[in-house]
């Protein structure tokens, strides 16, 4: 019995954590759509502490995230961003979404390509 108990406590932490990242996650896309970013950041770092598990929400926390710098005109940090998302989930329907902004960009005269391409590791 206390095996069912246990179990059941354990399953329902687990939903928890998924309601709450689903919840802020809402919650960003919504302030987005108000174009409040500072509050769509705030929102991404909470999805972000509930989901370091769960690595397949990271490419659309970070793909809406490049969407808000854009807003800000921080254009090279968004395109940074989209590399971020090209480079670690070359697959994903992110990634594609990703390639497209950045060359949103790139007609746009916001960034230059050789700007858009460059990455280097961080020096210690």
């Amino acid at each position: 019995m206390r095996i069912l108990l246990l179990l059941t406590l354990a399953l329902s932490a687990v939903g928890c954590a998924r309601w709450s990242m689903d919840y802020h996650l809402n919650n960003a896309y919504r302030e987005y759509g108000r174009g409040n970013c500072e509050r769509v950041m705030l929102e991404l770092s909470q999805v972000e502490r509930k989901s370091r598990s769960r690595g397949y929400i990271q490419p659309e926390v970070s793909l809406l995230r490049g969407q808000c710098l854009e807003r800000q005109n921080l254009f090279v940090d968004a395109a940074q961003t989209y590399q971020f998302i090209i480079a670690r989930y070359p697959s994903s329907e992110y990634a594609y979404r990703a390639r497209a902004r950045l060359d949103t960009l790139r007609q746009l005269g916001r960034i230059d390509r050789a700007e858009a391409a460059r990455t280097s590791p961080a020096t210690l």
